[in-house]
């Protein structure tokens, strides 16, 4: 398939095939999509918690509004985002910049105070919502990755944070829950495969100048 017949293709999985699991090397395909994924200012305020673990998807499926999917899926992927994004944070990506790209300190340094004096002005809130958006970058483009790789999917805003940040220990990696995708392989029953997908027309969409 091409990449638009992939996202025809692509549905939000309703009901997954919980006997087929995807092999490792689509893992390892999400993965690095992940990473390379684009950020506001390249400072990468994402983790993917990647689980396979059923009982413990069973046990995530309560804390998502009892949504099959979850516990169904090949594998689950948990979004998250970094809860202290800071001085320290903004040093160690310039750190990393440098190490990679062997940039001078002198052309480095305008740009790194410059976003250590924005996010000193933000509120946590602004950060919180800054990161989140990160998110949700992030997992547009692992969707696409997934139609592409004929892997199926299912975005979610629908579980509660708190309860999988408690069940994962989250707070021990300084991380907070902002999205879940659970990935696999769409049932042959899932009636919703052969539904028509619904968009507006590209006229309506759209605007050229």
């Amino acid at each position: 398939m091409n990449i638009i017949e992939s996202l025809r293709w692509r549905y939000a999985t309703k009901k997954f095939d919980n006997k087929k699991i995807l092999p490792q090397e689509k893992i390892n395909t999400i993965t690095e999509a992940f990473n390379l994924t684009a950020t506001s200012y390249g400072l990468q305020p994402l983790k993917l918690v990647i689980i396979k673990d059923k009982v413990l998807q069973k046990e995530l499926t309560t804390h998502s509004w009892n949504q099959q999917q979850v516990a169904d899926a090949s594998h689950l992927l948990v979004f998250c985002i970094e809860k202290n994004i800071g001085e320290q944070y903004i040093n160690e990506y310039f750190n990393n910049v440098k190490a990679i790209r062997n940039t001078p300190d002198e052309i480095l340094n305008p740009f790194k105070k410059q976003l250590v004096s924005s996010f000193k002005n933000k509120s946590p809130e602004e950060i919180y919502n800054w990161a989140t958006k990160q998110a949700y970058l992030a997992m547009g483009n692992i969707l696409t990755i997934c139609a592409i790789e004929a892997i199926d999917s299912c975005p979610m805003e629908g579980f509660i944070p708190e309860k999988y940040d408690e069940t994962l220990n989250l707070s021990n990696h300084n991380l907070s829950s902002v999205l879940v995708l659970p990935i696999g392989y769409r049932a042959k029953d899932d009636m919703f495969s052969e539904f028509k997908k619904v968009r507006r027309s590209i006229n309506d969409t759209i605007i050229t100048i």
